[in-house]
């Protein structure tokens, strides 16, 4: 089994989205099923992404398609709690991007889980991998 990596803090990431957990995430054990945490880092990187004019997933030549994603936690959280998800860049490279995300209570200076979420830039039309556009790259640069 490979090492646990370590707890990560506020400090480790650029910027906080906020996060609302709903009544259906919460599994049988009465805390947010490990599932939702998926959805969760999909939805802050995507949401940033158009808020910054980066992402038209209805008609862009270019789209980011998640190729790798995992996650490590260390404590519960529940509905009706208002989490944050801190993300930063943790490697660029020519056709891809490595986020670091971190899943907080809502003012919480440690990660109640933390992980990773890869997207690789391709052609809509081939699938076929290609620069990440400029502009999208001087944005994440500001998060590396």
């Amino acid at each position: 089994m490979p090492e646990r990596p370590a707890r990560l803090s506020r400090s480790a990431f650029k910027l906080f989205r906020p996060i609302a957990t709903r009544w259906m995430d919460n599994d049988a054990y009465g805390h947010v099923n490990n599932v939702h945490y998926y959805s969760y880092f999909d939805s802050a990187v995507n949401g940033w992404l158009i808020e910054q004019g980066l992402l038209d997933f209805a008609s862009a030549p270019v789209i980011g398609l998640v190729v790798e994603t995992g996650c490590t936690y260390f404590e519960s959280v529940s509905f009706p709690e208002k989490l944050e998800a801190g993300i930063a860049v943790a490697h660029l490279g020519r056709s891809s991007v490595r986020y670091a995300i971190g899943i907080f209570r809502e003012g919480g200076e440690l990660a109640a889980a933390q992980g990773h979420f890869v997207h690789v830039y391709v052609d809509r039309e081939t699938q076929r991998p290609v620069d990440i556009p400029l502009a999208t790259r001087e944005a994440l640069n500001r998060l590396a």
